[in-house]
């Protein structure tokens, strides 16, 4: 499940390399579906979320279908070795949920590329290259915190998002809370909720939320436990876009377990 790539599209300072996460839970084949929800519970939409292994390289996809007729697709590609590593990440969006359109791929060549519509319905393509960091987590941050120990001090991991010819950015995470949920009737669990707060640093960090640009925090919830999961991502999927929760189809959460900051 990923929230986070258009976490933010406004002017950004470009951060120094952030922290590499070792690989505690190597990753395998999966194949899940999504609700997705408003503040309220209503439910959105749904989702599928595909993830195939081939020796050392993952690939996941995410794809959102809502009921408006939105979509919301992410294809990421990446190995696990001692650490993980990006190879790439394409990202779409588009329909009435979003206020902006948007096709971008990432690659570990340092090769952006943005794709879009002109007027007259002809397709435009831009690229760009940017010196990517070791660190860059578009695409699988769940997964990254699936790796983080208990107990761990608060990190920080890069991020590339969509905004001009795209922008290297830095997410500060830390714990933020221990909370239940229930995944079936009667049963209880308990998860560790990272927050996870983009940082926009020098002067836009200081204007942003003066013009109301600054980005809300997301909340991923991690189940506790030998063998860890992604159970719930709160926050918005894109930049003044509504706060929705991504969950498996079934399970219940406390009411206001999480607000925004």
């Amino acid at each position: 499940m990923k929230l986070l790539l258009s976490l933010i599209l406004v002017i950004l300072s470009t951060p120094a390399l952030a922290d590499e996460i070792q690989i505690r839970y190597p990753q395998g084949a999966t194949h899940a579906f999504l609700l997705i929800r408003s503040e309220s519970g209503a439910i959105l939409g749904y989702g599928e979320d595909i993830q195939l292994t081939h020796g050392d390289r993952i690939t996941t996809r995410l794809t959102l279908h809502f009921k408006d007729g939105s979509l919301d697709d992410e294809t990421t590609i990446y190995t696990q070795h001692a650490t993980f590593h990006l190879i790439s990440d394409h990202h779409i969006q588009h329909g009435p949920f979003f206020a902006k359109p948007i096709d971008v791929l990432v690659e570990d060549t340092g090769q952006i590329t943005l794709r879009s519509t002109e007027k007259d319905g002809q397709i435009k393509v831009e690229t760009n290259h940017l010196d990517l960091p070791p660190d860059l987590s578009n695409g699988f941050v769940g997964t990254l915190l699936l790796n983080v120990r208990a107990g761990s001090q608060p990190f920080k991991i890069g991020l590339l998002a969509p905004t001009g010819k795209g922008r290297l950015i830095q997410l500060s995470i830390s714990a933020a809370a221990a909370e239940t949920f229930s995944p079936v009737a009667g049963v209880r669990r308990k998860a560790t909720v990272f927050r996870i707060h983009p940082e926009l640093g020098g002067v836009a960090g200081v204007v942003a939320p003066m013009i109301g640009k600054q980005p809300s925090d997301i909340f991923v919830w991690i189940l506790e436990g030998d063998v860890p999961g992604v159970v719930r991502e709160v926050g918005q999927l894109a930049e003044g876009g509504p706060t929705v929760s991504l969950e498996p189809a079934g399970t219940t959460y406390p009411p206001a377990a999480v607000k925004k900051k």
